[in-house]
């Protein structure tokens, strides 16, 4: 098996190889002073194939353990078989940075990049063996696919595993205390497991964040940002540093161009903040929860690679500058992935044409879109720039939605917005059992024709299905409403997991309500 290129969210490439019984994960761009041991550490996994699975179908509990064969070196995924530890690590020269001011995250952080790693391999069959052998394939029961964690390695600390599972990551069927007094035991620990559906629904800005440079580090230690690109400044402040997103501070786990997006980070630590308290107003006589503002113009609010494609896709907030916002988030192919070490080069001062402002602005964007004969006929909203300039007035302050710009690489290729459906038109249109408090609704447009097609489209849907899944784990369903004649749309929908309910008479169309469940979603797109 060949080394691979695993690209994480936040920008960082890491590079896994064969080794005997498992894969090393390494951050050779780190590697500044040749070590034989580069920053990453070791996994060990192996696979049984399961003789007779006899494990949980949604909704069932299974406490015996399936039977197994012996263990075999991995090769592809198995459904249950597969069982990985961790069972070394490299850290980074304490010259270059300051030791992790939390082990246990760092060790979570590595935890989530494998299995990052993991869930991006070839799906296994889901169907689960050991039914009746006649019955057609598409007819046997669908089990969920899971990776065992094994207490070994590192994880035999007594601490360690009850500290993951507390952090989500993993989890056990065993919910009870146990009546062991004696913790060194490992009792209750030893039937871990990491589940596919569960790992998708899990915040990255949770596990992944940045080590702090020492002084003497090629890495700059500083960042001209707090963590919350939001936080206010003293008054003065930010016109000294115009446009300087560059200079933003850099480290392991950190992009190569980083920018005031979900990963940035001046503390160094984890940018994933929970939703606040629930407070509720009312909006034109209704009574919905108090919405929290979304991010600021311009601003990168997602970003996944996407190996299918080959190239980063991201979302921002749309923005009313004269300027297109410059994308300094990470690309697919502008800059090498690794440098020679002690070359005195850093990814960040490497000329980049996708990091250069050369795109129009947001609003003439949505002049040219607006104006395209197949997507006004579907919005409407064709005519002169000022007509498109005064629709993203009105889209910026609205209390409800906000609108974004999708972009592939940082190239813009289209318009959405993401809603609240509560307070929505569409809202008004369904009964109160129809949604809850928390569920979101999307509006989309394509206006670039190099990015069309059936693939992209099912991966920018499911992406931003991804987000509302993350933005707020209360959001149980995601809605949209294309008219019913836009046939293809709704055959997209219905292939990442989208359902018809019913469809909806508005006063400008007949649309199609489109559903999806967070219970029903498994993954997205890749």
């Amino acid at each position: 098996m060949a080394p691979s290129l695993v690209h994480l969210p936040n920008g960082q490439i890491l590079t896994v190889t064969p080794v005997f019984a498992g894969f090393s994960f390494k951050a050779n761009e780190l590697n500044l002073h040749n070590s034989a041991f580069p920053p990453g550490w070791t996994i060990i996994i192996e696979s049984h194939e399961e003789e007779d699975d006899e494990v949980a179908v949604d909704g069932q509990d299974s406490h015996d353990q399936p039977k197994k064969s012996p263990a075999r070196r991995y090769r592809n995924p198995t459904l249950h078989g597969d069982n990985m530890f961790i069972s070394s690590i490299s850290i980074p020269s304490s010259t270059d940075f300051k030791p992790a001011t939390s082990p246990t995250r760092q060790i979570a952080m590595m935890v989530w990049a494998t299995l990052w790693w993991y869930f991006h391999q070839p799906r296994p069959n889901v169907h689960i063996r050991g039914t009746n052998p006649n019955m057609p394939e598409e007819g046997k029961p669908k089990g969920e696919w899971r990776i065992n964690i094994k207490r070994e390695g590192i994880f035999k600390g007594r601490h360690l595993l009850p500290k993951l599972e507390r952090m989500g990551i993993i989890m056990s069927e065993e919910s009870c205390v146990g009546e062991s007094i004696d913790d060194r035991t490992g009792e209750g620990w030893d039937r871990m497991f990491a589940s596919q559906r569960a790992f998708w629904l899990l915040d990255p800005r949770i596990f992944l964040f940045t080590l702090s440079p020492t002084t003497h580090s090629p890495f700059p230690g500083a960042s001209p940002y707090t963590s919350r690109p939001t936080s206010p400044n003293r008054e003065g402040f930010a016109s000294s540093r115009p446009d300087s997103h560059a200079e933003a501070g850099q480290g392991l786990w950190t992009p190569q161009a980083q920018s005031p997006g979900p990963f940035a980070s001046g503390s160094h630590l984890p940018t994933y903040y929970p939703p606040p308290p629930t407070l509720f107003t009312f909006t034109n006589n209704i009574r919905h929860p108090l919405r929290q503002k979304p991010p600021t113009q311009g601003e990168t609010f997602y970003t996944r690679f996407i190996p299918s494609v080959g190239q980063y896709l991201s979302f921002r907030v749309a923005s009313l500058s004269h300027k297109s916002p410059t994308h300094r988030g990470p690309v697919s192919d502008s800059i090498p992935s690794f440098l020679p070490p002690n070359s005195g080069v850093t990814h960040g001062s490497l000329p980049s044409i996708a990091h250069m402002t050369i795109n129009p602005c947001d609003t003439d964007l949505l002049h040219t879109w607006m104006n395209d004969p197949r997507v006004n006929a579907m919005w409407g909203e064709g005519g002169p720039r000022a007509k498109q300039e005064a629709f993203l007035r009105s889209a910026l302050n609205s209390k409800h939605s906000f609108p974004v710009i999708g972009c592939w690489d940082g190239k813009p290729f289209g318009y959405f917005e993401l809603y609240w459906v509560k307070e929505d038109h569409l809202g008004r249109q369904l009964s109160s059992h129809d949604f809850g408090n928390w569920d979101r609704g999307i509006h989309a447009l394509v206006g670039e024709q190099e990015f069309r097609g059936p693939h992209r489209v099912r991966v920018w849907l499911s992406a931003l299905v991804h987000f509302c899944w993350l933005a707020d784990p209360r959001t149980e369903r995601v809605m949209l409403e294309p008219r019913v004649d836009n046939l293809k749309f709704v055959q997209y929908m219905v292939d990442v997991g989208f359902y018809k309910e019913r469809e909806i008479a508005f006063p400008h169309k007949q649309a199609a309500l489109m559903k999806i469940r967070r219970e029903g979603w498994e993954a997205p797109v890749l």
